[in-house]
């Protein structure tokens, strides 16, 4: 796999979905657009805007004439602090663990007659980085985390009455990623050669590896009448096994595993990995000739991601566990208004509300997922009857929560190695992002 550090699936014993990264639950992504973006992505699935509306419900191509394409970048900002005390050492600290990011994207459409659109999209929804650096006395339960994918998305609507439109979509999403865990002091571990000393620095466990995948979607919209318009969507969850190497002491924890603890060998392996599925039902209500309120709920199958299991042949026959997660399906509640000052500006303004996909209890250092809450304003100017230029920004609330390592309740083997050789740890985890968006859109 390449060495990229803002690699697509981070897993292991931290694998890191930092919301506050990601900005929706887990590591999902909402930055589709800088439309969007200004009115904290209320009524996607039944706005049609440009061509980035196809990302969110390709049924939306339908209403767009002759040929289009938008292109754009969203810039992100994120500020996440974790502070606690580990039993061991007893006050630790670290700030920004999550990266800044650019996320860029690209949309074309084409009207093939006048009841079938079709369109492509080039974009991600999932990813995140995090890193805890080197003077936190935690890293013993994940240091470092990264995701990325980038998504293929190509897409056909048709009009089939004049209220009715549908869409589907095919996704082809390439994705890698890697997550480490090591110490930050000296210690001792019982491996299967005995009680031996640990150093500063020893990595505990690192993974790599990468993926190509396929999955779907299907939309729908429907005009109530010219005012008001509702749009539903699903995207379907895409399996990934990501194939790379596997290092660490950890791995030689288990009775079963084989060669120097201290040796720098690479096992290659595997993880099973799922981008869950997810579903939108929004609508549009058009108040007045220069208003109009949008709203989308939207919900995201983190159900599925229960635990992470590595394949390492050379090591066992069986699956070795690496994280339990026990993650629960989230929801997202949006809210946001369109205002047409004249014929070339548009303004916008939105509130979002995202639950976490995780229980106090289930919480970690590298996955301090929580509820967030989304203020954002935008505009569009239209240069000229072809092109309109796009600007939003975000501000992201996340709320404060408990996070604990080695978690009560929790069975796992390496947490509960790492803990007794170099302190548990407890704290809390706080933080924000907020977040730039520009795009252009061009109409032939």
């Amino acid at each position: 796999m390449k060495n990229n550090k803002i690699v697509y699936l981070a897993v292991a014993t931290a694998l890191g979905s930092l919301s506050t990264t990601a900005h929706s639950a887990g590591f999902q992504l909402a930055e589709t657009s800088a439309t969007g973006l200004g009115r904290a992505f209320a009524g996607e699935a039944a706005m049609a805007d440009n061509a980035s509306a196809q990302f969110r419900n390709p049924a939306l191509l339908s209403y767009l004439a002759d040929t289009q394409v938008s292109a754009g970048g969203i810039y992100v900002n994120p500020n996440v602090d974790i502070d606690g005390q580990n039993s061991s050492t007893g006050p630790t600290s670290t700030d920004d663990v999550a990266h800044d990011a650019v996320i860029p994207n690209f949309y074309f459409s084409h009207q093939l007659d006048d009841r079938f659109t079709a369109g492509i999209a080039l974009a991600t929804n999932f990813g995140m980085e995090t890193d805890l650096g080197n003077d936190f006395t935690g890293t013993q339960f994940g240091n470092e985390a990264a995701v990325t994918t980038f998504e293929i998305n190509p897409n056909l609507a048709w009009k089939a009455t004049d209220q009715l439109r549908i869409g589907a979509g095919i996704r082809y999403v390439l994705g890698e990623g890697s997550i480490g865990a090591k110490t930050n002091t000296d210690g001792s571990m019982v491996t299967k050669q005995g009680k031996l000393p640990v150093n500063e620095g020893t990595t505990l466990k690192y993974m790599e590896g990468d993926d190509r995948a396929w999955g779907w979607q299907l939309g729908a919209v429907y005009d109530i009448n010219d005012k008001h318009r509702i749009g539903v969507n699903y995207r379907s969850e895409v399996n990934l096994t990501l194939d790379g190497h596997a290092e660490g002491l950890t791995y030689n924890i288990n009775p079963n595993g084989s060669g120097s603890p201290f040796s720098n060998t690479h096992y290659a392996g595997s993880m099973d990995l799922t981008l869950p599925a997810t579903a939108e039902l929004s609508s549009l209500h058009q108040l007045t000739e220069q208003w109009a309120v949008h709203t989308s709920l939207n919900w995201t199958e983190w159900s599925s991601f229960d635990k992470l299991e590595a394949d390492i042949p050379s090591l066992s026959s069986d699956p070795q566990m690496v994280k339990v997660e026990n993650w629960e399906d989230n929801y997202r509640f949006a809210i946001g208004t369109t205002y047409q000052w004249n014929q070339q500006l548009t303004l916008r303004s939105g509130i979002a509300y995202d639950t976490s996909a995780v229980s106090d209890q289930n919480r970690t250092l590298t996955i301090p997922e929580t509820d967030r809450t989304w203020l954002s304003v935008g505009a569009g100017y239209e240069m000229t009857p072809q092109l309109t230029l796009d600007a939003a920004f975000t501000y992201v609330f996340a709320k404060d929560a408990p996070v604990k390592e080695p978690r009560d309740g929790i069975d796992s083997l390496s947490e509960d190695v790492a803990a007794q050789a170099f302190g548990s740890f407890e704290g809390e985890t706080t933080g924000n992002v907020w977040l730039v968006g520009v795009q252009a859109s061009y109409r032939f």
